[in-house]
């Protein structure tokens, strides 16, 4: 009997809204547990950090994993409506 590696995916191979050096205007909607603030565009979760519960601010994303994005900050309160709002 032959057994094919099936995995589970986890996200592996699903397009990622986000892109490194993308700019995006975002909303603090959680504070993870090592501090950083959580943001999420189109559903897809992005770590901020230094950034507050409730702070809105223009983020550049920096890496993107396979579950999430690590993004920093680029200004406060964003003004523009250019980029993706959570």
């Amino acid at each position: 009997m032959r057994f094919e590696k099936k995995g589970f995916g986890f996200g592996r191979n699903i397009p990622k809204p986000v892109k490194v050096g993308e700019e995006y205007d975002v909303e603090i909607n959680e504070v993870g547990s090592k501090g950083d603030g959580i943001a999420r565009i189109k559903n897809f979760v992005v770590f901020v950090s230094g950034a507050k519960k409730g702070e809105k601010m223009r983020i550049r994303i920096t890496s993107v994993r396979n579950r999430f994005a690590l993004g920093e900050k680029m200004s406060e309160e964003a003004k523009s409506e250019e980029g993706e709002e959570t």
